[in-house]
């Protein structure tokens, strides 16, 4: 998987809703077999916006045989990027992006008659319509079940979209319709994603004992509310697949507190050696700096990430040598992490030496 930068040409920026738009991208054919992805990947986008160099990650909201590349991004308050992206991207502008990573997928089976669970709130349904349109198309004889959470119908992204696929596929897809600023005829179909929600779909519109797999994608108490209904419904942990956009927003922070505070067993001082793409670069990292991807950006080496905030996976790099400690972590699961992959954006040396490797992935 490349972790470099490819400037794409962007096709075309479509309205979605009044606080979305999808946009889609022209894929040279010298770089199709690079923009290749699994259904629930990301792409990471790079751009200068206002003198600042910003990078974004935004979930491909196409099927894999759909023949586009394409993503779905909303506005968010405050976010420069996502802003930006609404208001001023044109078609046949340049943007840097990164070919598709992420894990929020299970293996298809098309001999196999499965049924899958989407539980999405608002933009969360980026990737998991992607999951759902490649299961309906390559597992004939799988079902999948919706259950998606807005505001009100006219912020729901894909309506459209989601209806159409509803009635190519009559049998085999259902979709639940949850809205907090709206009324439906129905009250299960009223108010917040959480778990006492869910838990009533759970034990009646959509039985716990016959999920095979979940995939959950929101706001972050959305999820961990989602998480929570569903193993107390008895789904196994294994069958049940997060992806995170965010984290939850702590209270403020005191005036001049430190974010990223040292603790006891980290390293003084610790020779880092960055490998990437075969290259060796060792840096020299100090206690008192935020994390490895802070220390490594800083003596000029251009490392992937986006996010910083523990959540995309952008910055997932592999211990060969030493040990590290992470501040926290949204993105890897127990085996990625007992394989000794760490989040580079929240790991400090506790070791004074480590080697750390970009390219096992």
């Amino acid at each position: 998987m490349s972790t470099l930068f490819h400037s794409l040409k962007v096709q075309s920026v479509e309205p979605d809703t009044q606080e979305a738009v999808i946009v889609s991208f022209e894929v040279p054919p010298e770089l199709r077999e690079t923009f290749g992805f699994t259904q629930g990947q990301y792409l990471t986008l790079r751009k200068r916006i206002d003198g600042q160099d910003l990078r974004r990650s935004y979930s491909i909201c196409a099927g894999v045989d759909d023949g586009v590349l394409r993503v779905g991004v909303r506005k968010v308050r405050g976010g420069v990027f996502s802003n930006w992206i609404n208001e001023a991207l044109q078609p046949g502008d340049e943007i840097s992006v990164m070919a598709p990573q992420g894990r929020f997928h299970v293996p298809l089976a098309p001999e196999e008659r499965r049924h899958h669970l989407g539980i999405a709130g608002g933009s969360g349904i980026t990737p998991i319509l992607s999951i759902m349109k490649t299961v309906l198309a390559r597992e004939p004889g799988s079902r999948f079940t919706l259950i998606y959470g807005n505001r009100q119908l006219r912020s729901t992204m894909f309506k459209e979209e989601l209806e159409d696929l509803k009635n190519r596929y009559l049998t085999r897809l259902v979709l639940h319709h949850v809205f907090s600023d709206e009324h439906t005829d129905a009250p299960i179909n009223m108010g917040f994603l959480d778990r006492a929600k869910l838990g009533e779909f759970l034990s009646t519109l959509v039985p716990a004992w016959s999920i095979d797999h979940a995939y959950i994608c929101g706001p972050f108490q959305m999820n961990d509310e989602a998480e929570a209904a569903l193993r107390a419904a008895g789904v196994p942990e294994s069958a049940i697949h997060i992806e995170r956009f965010g984290i939850a927003q702590p209270a403020a922070a005191p005036v001049g507190a430190v974010m990223h505070e040292a603790r006891p067993g980290d390293a003084e001082r610790a020779r880092v050696v960055i490998v990437r793409d075969g290259l060796r670069r060792e840096i020299e990292f100090q206690r008192d700096q935020p994390s490895i991807l802070d220390c490594a950006s800083a003596a000029g080496l251009e490392v992937p990430y986006s996010c910083t905030s523990g959540v995309c996976g952008t910055c997932r790099a592999k211990v060969i040598e030493g040990d590290v400690r992470m501040e926290r972590n949204f993105a890897l699961d127990k085996a990625e992490v007992a394989a000794g992959f760490v989040l580079t954006c929240q790991a400090h040396p506790t070791t004074e030496r480590v080697v750390l490797s970009f390219d096992e992935r």
